[in-house]
């Protein structure tokens, strides 16, 4: 599985250093740096790079490289997926993820990833265990430690790690229970110079913040179940029952989690656009114009659109852009 995980910034520099089966040389990150260089930007670099003796796996987060490198195939997208969560359990623990934030808190982020892979196999990725595991840092967290001499390692397993639900601990208790749903969806979509859609996808996200009682049994049910496609669950979710019965059925984590990734299936259901898009686009010579026109459908009308941006991107061989 995974041999040694790097984090680096955008500049090369290594940050974090972690070998889980044997000590491998740094150097491996100067030939991903080199393949780095090679890209016109970050967002361009290959996430799978292939050397005579490893592959060399990344994900770009937070303006930093998380780098896996492992020395025999194996399922790329896992290696994707638990850098992912990498990046994402930096940010539950640190807030804004950067160089500065990474150099201060140096024992807490080793803590973790010796905590999250063992021998190379991921292993507790929950925050909700983590957390009781790990004490977030604080700034009286560090005060005690100097004075007492105590790590922010727990030093008993939290309740529910060798659970069927370990994602959630036994005795929560809120005063009012409740959970929200934020459905959050991006629509990719090619249009013409009429305004007039030629493809589009349409991808989701469910994201919840639970904050309930005990040991809670949710079922979620969907109108149009059909439409929902390559869905991606959270372990929580029963994947057997809504295989069957299109039901989401979940014990919640605590807490803010995604609950479901999907793709809309086009067949089931007709994408009709927010949005309305005409672009305009006219040369003379060696100048040109661009002129596009935004605005709501009468479908939307009562509903408020907000935090509309556009941007356009223009080829490297213009040399200059007035507005």
């Amino acid at each position: 599985m995974i041999h040694s995980l790097f984090v680096l910034t955008s500049n090369g520099e290594v940050l974090i250093e972690k070998h889980y089966r044997g000590v491998i040389n740094r150097n491996i990150c100067d030939l991903f740096w080199g393949e780095v260089q090679k890209a016109g930007t970050f967002d361009e670099v290959l996430p799978i790079i292939t050397t005579p003796k490893y592959y060399l796996i990344h994900v770009y987060r937070h303006r930093l490289f998380f780098l896996a490198n492992v020395t025999s195939e194996v399922p790329p997208l896992l290696v994707i997926e638990f850098l992912n969560r990498v990046a994402e359990i930096f940010s539950e623990y640190f807030g804004e993820v950067n160089e500065e934030a990474i150099k201060e808190n140096f024992v807490s982020i080793y803590q973790l990833i010796d905590e999250m892979m063992d021998n190379g196999f991921p292993f507790t990725t929950e925050p909700n265990i983590l957390k009781a595991m790990i004490l977030p840092p604080s700034v009286m967290g560090r005060v005690l430690a100097g004075v007492s001499g105590k790590s922010g390692v727990g030093t008993e397993l939290p309740e529910g790690t060798l659970s069927s639900i370990p994602w959630r601990k036994k005795g929560v208790k809120y005063t009012n229970n409740e959970i929200y749903f934020d459905l959050i969806e991006e629509i990719d979509c090619t249009i013409d110079s009429n305004g007039m859609m030629i493809s589009c996808e349409v991808y989701g996200e469910i994201q919840c913040t639970s904050k309930l009682s005990g040991m809670p049994d949710l079922t979620l049910t969907f109108s149009k179940p059909n439409i929902l496609d390559d869905c991606s669950f959270h372990p929580c979710v029963r994947y057997s029952r809504f295989e069957r019965d299109k039901v989401m059925s979940f014990v919640p984590p605590d807490g803010p989690f995604s609950l479901c990734k999907y793709r809309v299936n086009q067949q089931a259901s007709q994408i009709v656009m927010p949005l309305y898009v005409k672009p305009q686009i006219t040369f003379h010579g060696t100048t040109g114009r661009v002129s596009i026109m935004v605005g709501p459908k009468q479908n939307m009308s009562g509903q408020t659109i907000e935090g509309v941006s556009v941007t356009i991107p223009f080829s490297k061989n213009v040399n200059g852009v007035s507005l």
